[in-house]
Parts: C-alpha cells; sequence; structure tokens
C-alpha cells in the first residue's frame, strides 16, 4: 500500500502525504463496492454491516493510524446515548451537544493555520451523521401526519445495532469526504433493496464509470492547474505590487482552480456510492431509474449559473441539504427566516472549525445570498428592469454577472482558505475590501432603485 501512495505521490506530482491517501482511500470504493456487489449483495445483512466495518477501519486505519479510536468513540457513545435516553429531546440534545463538543476540542488541539488532513477529516462528516441520526430516531416516534415528508423518509423506528451503527459510520463511500446519509437508506442497502433490479445487483456500473470520469477530469484539471495558482502567492509582496485587476483576477482564477479540489472528490465518493447501489433514488417520470440520491455535486449547473444561490444549489449539496432539514427548518418555532438563516450560518462555520476565516466566509455568503435576492425581487417587480433582463442586452448581462459571480466567490474562499485573520485581513486590504464594499452598497443601491423603479402597486403588494 505504501508504494501505491508513493507511485499515486509521483503521478500527481505532490508533497502532501495525507491529502494522497485521503483521495486514494476515495478510489478505494470502487473495489470494496465491486467486492459488495459480486459477494455480498445477497448475504444477510449482518455480513454486509460487517464487511462495512472492516473495510472502513481499515480506510481509516490507513490514513490516520491509531488515531481512528476517536471515531470509534463517538459511535459508541452514540449508540449508548440512543439506547440509554431513548426517543427523547433529552437524547437529541445530548448527541448534538457531545459530538459538536468532541469535534469542536478537536480542533481547539490539533489547530494550525494550514488545512490540515488529519482525524477530524472525517470526524466532521460522521458528526453530522450520528446528530442527524438522532433527530431521525427521534422523528421515528412522531404520528405520521406530524411529520415532514423528508422526516418520513428517515425516520427509524428502533435503534439500530451496534454493528448496524459502525457499518454506517464506516461505510467505505461516505466515511472520508461525504456524502450524507441516513441510517434508512444505508439499512436498504444492506437488505439489498437499493438496486433498480430486485434480487440483483444494480445496473448501475454505467452512471458510476460516468461520475468517476467527471471526478478524474476536475482532479485532472486542479492537478495541472494549482500549481500555477498557489494560494502562498496571495501573501507575498509581488501580489500585493501587481496591479487591482490582476489581484482581481487572480483570485478569480485561484478560487476556481481551488474548489476543483474538493468536487474531484466529492464525485469519485459518490460514483463509488452509484456503484455499490446507495446512489439509488428510484425511477423518474420517464421509468428510468435515477442515481443521484448521494449527489454532492451538479456540475453543469455549478459552471453555468451566473447565481450565487445556484452556486450554494449545485454544490456540496447533502451538506446543505442535512443543514437545512436538521437546523434551519427545525428552527421554524423562532418565527424568523433570517434568524434561522443567520442560525444556519454560524452552525456551518463552527462545524467547519474554530478560525475566524470560517465565520467571516458565511457571513459573506449570508451577505450576498440576501443582497442577490433583494436585486432578483427588484427586476422581477419593476416593469423596465424585467424588460431590459430579457431584452436583446441579455447576452451581455449574463456576461457581466458571471464575471461579478466567479469574482465573488472565490472572494469569501480567500478568508476560507486562508483562515487565519492576520493573514485574510492582509489580503482583504489589499484588495481594498472589495467585496464587502461591493455588496453593502449594491444593498442600499438596491432600496433606492426600487423606490425609483418599482410601482407604486407593487410597493402595495409588498407591505
Amino acid at each position: 500500500m505504501e508504494m501505491a501512495v508513493e507511485k499515486f505521490s509521483e503521478f500527481v506530482g505532490s508533497h502532501s502525504e495525507p491529502a494522497l491517501r485521503l483521495v486514494f482511500s476515495v478510489f478505494l470504493g470502487y473495489p470494496c463496492a465491486l467486492a459488495y456487489r459480486w459477494f455480498l449483495f445477497r448475504q444477510p445483512a449482518m455480513v454486509v454491516h460487517l464487511f462495512h466495518v472492516v473495510s472502513g477501519l481499515a480506510l481509516a486505519a490507513f490514513n490516520f493510524g491509531a488515531q481512528l479510536y476517536h471515531s470509534a468513540i463517538c459511535v459508541l457513545v452514540q449508540f449508548l446515548i440512543l439506547r440509554l435516553m431513548g426517543r427523547t429531546i433529552t437524547a437529541v440534545l445530548s448527541s448534538f451537544v457531545f459530538q459538536f463538543a468532541y469535534l469542536l476540542a478537536g480542533y481547539y488541539y490539533t489547530a494550525t493555520e494550514e488545512y490540515d488532513i488529519i482525524w477530524t477529516t472525517p470526524l466532521c462528516i460522521l458528526t453530522l451523521k450520528l446528530v442527524g441520526l438522532a433527530f431521525d430516531y427521534y422523528d421515528g416516534g412522531k404520528e405520521p401526519e406530524q411529520q415532514s415528508a423528508e422526516q418520513q423518509k428517515g425516520a427509524l423506528q428502533s435503534v439500530p445495532s451496534l454493528l448496524e451503527m459502525f457499518g454506517f459510520s464506516y461505510f467505505y463511500g461516505g466515511f472520508l469526504v461525504g456524502p450524507q446519509f441516513t441510517m434508512r437508506s444505508y439499512q436498504r442497502l444492506a437488505a439489498g433493496e437499493l438496486t433498480d433490479s430486485p434480487g440483483q445487483p444494480p445496473d448501475s456500473v454505467r452512471p458510476a464509470v460516468k461520475r468517476l470520469s467527471l471526478g478524474l477530469l476536475c482532479l485532472a484539471v486542479h492537478i495541472i492547474l494549482s500549481p500555477h495558482y498557489p494560494h502562498g502567492y496571495f501573501l507575498t509582496d509581488e501580489y500585493e505590487a501587481q496591479p487591482f485587476w490582476y489581484r482581481c483576477v487572480f483570485m478569480l482564477l485561484w478560487g476556481k482552480v481551488m474548489v476543483y479540489k474538493y468536487v474531484s472528490c466529492w464525485i469519485i465518493a459518490e460514483g463509488a456510492c452509484i456503484l455499490s447501489g446507495l446512489g439509488y433514488n428510484g425511477r423518474g417520470e420517464d421509468g428510468e431509474p435515477q442515481w443521484d440520491a448521494c449527489a454532492n455535486m451538479r456540475m453543469w449547473l455549478f459552471e453555468t449559473t451566473p447565481l450565487f444561490t445556484g452556486t450554494i444549489s449545485s454544490f456540496n449539496i447533502n451538506t446543505n441539504a442535512w443543514a437545512a432539514r436538521h437546523v434551519f427548518k427545525r428552527l421554524k418555532f423562532l418565527g424568523n427566516k433570517t434568524v434561522s438563516q443567520v442560525a444556519t450560518m454560524v452552525f456551518l462555520a463552527v462545524w467547519h472549525g474554530l478560525h475566524s476565516g470560517y465565520f467571516l466566509c458565511f457571513s459573506m455568503e449570508f451577505l450576498i445570498v440576501n443582497v442577490e435576492r433583494q436585486a432578483q425581487a427588484l427586476v422581477r417587480d419593476s416593469p423596465v428592469l424585467t424588460r431590459l433582463a430579457g431584452g436583446p442586452l441579455y447576452p451581455l448581462i449574463y456576461t457581466v454577472q458571471q464575471f461579478l459571480h466567479w469574482l465573488f466567490m472565490g472572494y469569501p474562499l480567500v478568508a476560507f482558505y486562508l483562515k487565519a485573520y492576520d493573514k485574510w485581513f492582509k489580503v482583504y486590504s489589499s484588495l481594498y475590501f472589495c467585496g464587502h464594499v461591493f455588496f453593502f452598497a449594491a444593498f442600499l443601491v438596491t432600496l433606492v432603485l426600487r423606490k425609483v423603479l418599482v410601482p407604486r402597486t407593487e410597493h402595495s403588494k409588498k407591505d
């Protein structure tokens, strides 16, 4: 295995052994999925769980050595919480507090100013899985009419066995980089129910290969271009001496290239889930099987949308869906969507880590999304702007909008990636805090334009 990592390192030209081990392990999901299809599909669920535990622990040991005990402790404690506390809100709160306290303690004691791939990397994925599991078990005690459609899909009627818990947690297709999926989905996989051919392994080889091919393409883009756009360049005197337009364009291109590192891993992992059958999502209206249950990226939308909300809808889909389902929607009792949205953004920032860059990134996302929605409402309500947006100038408007979209997508990612205050503040200072200035100004301008361009009847409707 060490030799395989060394050869892969030579192929990609990288010297980061933890990153190489992680990517190599994501690829190992495919032979694991093939082994399940060929030898275990018709075996009892207990055998399938055992295979997932052994293969997942092997991947964890390969990447993190003896430190895999951290994740094992979290799984065991979660099992005990559900067994001892039952289907109660106390169990949900205890799960939330313990899992996040353990994760944040890990962040605190292992924190550096670099992006380190250590045992906290899969633990942040596992934390959402285990907390979501507690919510699903709690939802299982509600009457059907009290459950939302999402809750009905994930609700659990009984506490999973310890073997199920470990199989669910260490499943090779989702342990290291995601995606998120429910225990109900995992139980259906172990029972051989996630297939388009009842009684037979799913006919999912072709869609899995398609995702693998796309993932390899994204990985190749990152490998080829990332040496030309190193994040360390932001902190050099040379970058600061460049013209303002050059600094902005570099940030735009860096953001596009950098994000492909995450995109490639998610898509490759999704392909392994599809190959195993976990990606099966029933049949569409046309009767064709759908394989998007574990989709974490919608690449066409991601590359073509000029909207920040479109990017959010196409990027890290399962994590965003988890946050919407278990944080945003469960805060409905607050009676204020803005407060729920802020709480969700804070939650996601804390989930990523304790560095100030994460909080700045998600606060910028909150600002950008709300300004964009305000601008969309203005265009929709103003006859003049509606005609302009649908007229012959639309290609030009789209081009400008797309440039601004890509530019200011990279802007918050600078803080996300550099993490430390002294680093991101230095970069933003060299850019004159252009992202903050632009969107705060846009917020004020849209308020003024609404007064000027929107007919009074529309104002009355809003009131």
